[in-house]
């Protein structure tokens, strides 16, 4: 492991990142003049282009990162060769890059350089918080430095190209890849889609440490049936437009360069082959001047889909607007035979090659095709101690306090803690899911975290508990990819025995539980979404010793957490926090950090609620407030049997270690006309003992429309920081954009009427006033 220093000063100020950021790059390099030049230039190359050539473009292989000696030998290094790969995944490291983009430059006839791309999700080696957990922080400057930083190591890495980011609006945690994108909400969704594509492309891609993104996957992908990964999306166009669909153009319009096709249905056309998504949604609709890529081989599961053979499904998908093939390689197999058959357009296959060709002049590439290859820029770059501190911060900046009984939190710095779970002494689980190119046992575990940072104040004894799972079968399946969780081969009750031995020794309880790293993300579906069931017998074993418990969630997913939330005295939801994980859990837990994020996603009580969110809409029998408030059966309306309607965490939940107070929502015109803005207001006090920070949400509800509206939707957040005892007015602009919706023609337009304005700490505790709004 690289070797680092703590930045005291700078972990003292968690809020130092902002600074550097560019909140909406100028992206200069788009001029006229840039314009002109490029279009001059790729013209005259596509001239020279035979069919093949151009065919070739469309064709981005897996290298299954074979070494630099096996570039020419390989099969991929043969077609590398003839021209026929336009780019490559799955590669990593400057040397084995430079040695196939020498076989591009230097054998081909054209000499046209590939791209690079990678699953650069959330961090390169330096890993961030998933996905899910940056979006908790609610905060767009973090973000995007995150992806700034991805960025920087990745293209010093010799990678230009990132699958990311995952911009899906999902509503069921049964879906693994939740973890992989920002929740529920589309506005919060949008924010964080635009952050993400500011990061990685900057405001030059020619810049050596900016990079393509790419969004994904277009489109719907995270409403699948029973939130079975790759299943059946059916929805209407009105759902789509205002709920799926504004994350995805918010990345379009930010300037992302690519998008990449979803494996799922729309209108019962595989996206991948969808001619209205990807051409006339995303090309005429959102004016989208990038490239598309499919997933992997996603034109070939066309076939599976019904959807005809393999030249059909290839056929279909390119004249859909599908540019790029990765890995199946329909288009280099079938597509010169399509077009002799008269099925596809030779013109149709030259701008597919075209929109490839002229992301490679972006990035600059035929100026320099080795500017990615530094290999000191590597080792300078690459996991170094600014990017680790940034982590740090970034990290403790997404752990979400969800229970703090008797202000148990921050932990005191003397006596005896045990620090007990499978999660606790775990270094290679620490990354989550989608964190292909860190190295896991590099990663701070949370036992390393808090010896090293109050060890020397704090006893520390540690025993594991419980394996992942009892079931050595289901753990296999929850520890894939070299994140094991290093299986204890004794029997369930002799772990417990040992853990309560060593509980019993201490003054307080740091219980480390939850998930491991791939039970979640693709392919990682889950029924039930509990703790596995010898964790939950750890801490019911534990809460009998009456010591306090702090329970340290790690998750990819919201959780049915209805026991756990009884039994610990305090949870702080960490989900997977990166390569830094032990020494931000200590600062949260010690104070250091007072916790600020706030749930995207809701957490239900029991899976038998999902899909659960705020922003729903009432039934014609919705079920009284008092009776929803007291969880009190009623007949004929509804609810449940068996079981609240309400969730156990709400959407935008979060505690701090202090307390804020809110005054009622004063607007500046009660009676606004036409486009004029109106101001909404709330006075906010700190009125703990702690400096902290809160992030207080806008929410907003068209009470009568010309279709049913959302009880209540986010329209504006504000992360505000507060000395113990300060007060500050916070204000939110409202103009009519933010009263707009697709309503059933599809028109995006607001209405006249009643509007409730809410301002709160989450989407259910909030303070509401009305409005009348005419045109």
């Amino acid at each position: 492991m690289k070797k680092f220093v703590i930045l005291a000063a700078l972990a003292l100020s968690p809020y130092f990142l902002a600074q550097d950021i560019i909140s909406k790059p100028v992206q200069s390099y788009q001029s006229s003049n840039y314009q002109s030049k490029k279009k001059a230039f790729i013209d005259n190359l596509i001239s020279k282009m035979t069919l093949d050539e151009k065919i070739g473009q469309l064709n981005l292989p897996s290298s299954g990162d074979f070494t630099t000696g096996q570039t020419q030998n390989s099969d991929i290094g043969k077609k590398i060769e003839q021209g026929l790969v336009g780019g490559l995944f799955n590669i990593k490291g400057v040397d084995k890059i430079r040695a196939v983009q020498k076989v591009a430059v230097e054998k081909s006839r054209l000499k046209i350089p590939m791209i690079f791309g990678m699953d650069v999700i959330h961090g390169y080696e330096t890993s961030f918080p998933i996905p899910l957990g940056l979006a908790s922080s609610w905060d767009m400057d973090l973000i995007q430095r995150s992806a700034q930083i991805a960025a920087q190591e990745s293209t010093a890495d010799g990678i230009n190209w990132t699958f990311s980011p995952m911009v899906d609006v999902s509503r069921d945690p049964r879906w693994g890849r939740v973890s992989e994108g920002s929740g529920e909400d589309p506005y919060l969704g949008s924010q964080i889609a635009k952050a993400m594509v500011y990061g990685y492309q900057g405001d030059d891609l020619s810049k050596k440490n900016t990079m393509l993104a790419c969004v994904k996957h277009f489109a719907l992908y995270g409403a699948a049936e029973a939130g079975r990964d790759y299943n059946t999306v059916d929805m209407s166009h009105v759902q789509m437009y205002n709920t799926y669909f504004p994350p995805y153009k918010a990345a379009v319009d930010a300037g992302a360069a690519s998008v990449m096709a979803s494996f799922n249905e729309v209108d019962g056309i595989p996206a991948t082959g969808n001619k209205w998504l990807m051409t006339d949604v995303l090309r005429k609709q959102w004016n989208f001047k990038g490239f598309v890529v499919t997933d992997y081989t996603g034109i070939n599961e066309m076939i599976e889909h019904g959807m005809g053979d393999l030249q059909q499904v290839s056929a279909l998908a390119m004249n859909a607007g599908v540019d790029m093939d990765m890995v199946g390689e329909g288009f280099l197999k079938t597509l010169k035979q399509s077009i002799t058959e008269g099925k596809v357009s030779e013109q149709t296959v030259t701008e597919a090659a075209r929109r490839i060709l002229e992301s490679k002049y972006d990035l600059g590439l035929f100026d320099d095709p080795y500017k990615y290859t530094d290999s000191k820029r590597a080792q300078k770059e690459v996991f170094s101690p600014k990017h680790l501190e940034a982590a740090k911060t970034i990290s403790s900046q997404s752990m979400v306090l969800m229970k703090n009984d008797k202000q148990i939190l921050p932990l005191k710095k003397s006596g005896t803690v045990a620090v007990i779970g499978p999660l606790a002494d775990n270094a290679v689980n620490m990354t989550g899911t989608w964190s292909v190119a860190a190295k896991h046992a590099n990663s701070i575990s949370v036992l390393r975290g808090l010896k090293e940072t109050v060890g020397k104040d704090v006893n520390f004894i540690y025993a594991k508990g419980s394996n992942i799972y009892e079931s050595e079968e289901m753990e296999k399946k929850a520890t894939m990819f070299d994140k094991t969780a290093g299986r204890d081969s004794r029997s369930a009750e002799q772990i417990r025995t040992e853990a309560l031995a060593i509980a019993n020794q201490a003054d307080v309880i740091v219980l480390t539980i939850g998930e491991s790293a791939e039970m979640s993300g693709e392919s990682s579906s889950r029924t039930d979404i509990g703790i596995p069931e010898t964790q939950k017998k750890l801490l019911r074993e534990l809460k009998k010793t009456g010591k306090p418990i702090v329970l340290v969630l790690f998750t990819g997913r919201p959780l049915v957490l209805t026991e756990e939330s009884e039994l610990a005295d305090a949870i702080l939801n960490v989900w997977f926090p990166g390569s830094m994980a032990g020494y931000a859990v200590s600062d949260v837990l010690y104070g250091k950090v007072n916790p600020s994020a706030k749930l995207p996603m809701t957490f239900p009580r029991s899976v038998g609620q999902v899909p659960l969110y705020y922003n729903a809409k009432n039934t014609g029998r919705p079920l009284s407030v008092e009776n929803t408030e007291k969880c009190t059966f009623e007949k004929f309306r509804s609810n449940y049997l068996d079981e609240c309607t309400t969730p156990l965490y709400p959407f935008g939940f979060g505690l701090s270690y202090t307390t804020f107070g809110y005054s009622d929502v004063s607007v500046s015109n009660a009676k606004p006309t036409g486009n004029t803005a109106i101001e909404a207001s709330v006075t906010l006090t700190n009125s703990g003992k702690y400096d902290g920070a809160e992030v207080v949400q806008l929410y907003i509800r068209d009470v009568v429309g010309s279709i049913t509206r959302p009880v209540k939707e986010l329209k504006g957040f504000e992360k505000v920081y507060l000395k113990a005892g300060e007060s500050k007015k916070v204000t939110f602009k409202i103009s009519p954009e933010d009263l707009k919706f697709f309503n059933n023609d599809l028109k995006y337009d607001w209405e006249s009427g009643d509007f409730d304005i809410m301002i709160g700490t989450n989407s259910h505790d909030v303070k509401t006033t009305r409005v009348n709004w005419t045109k």
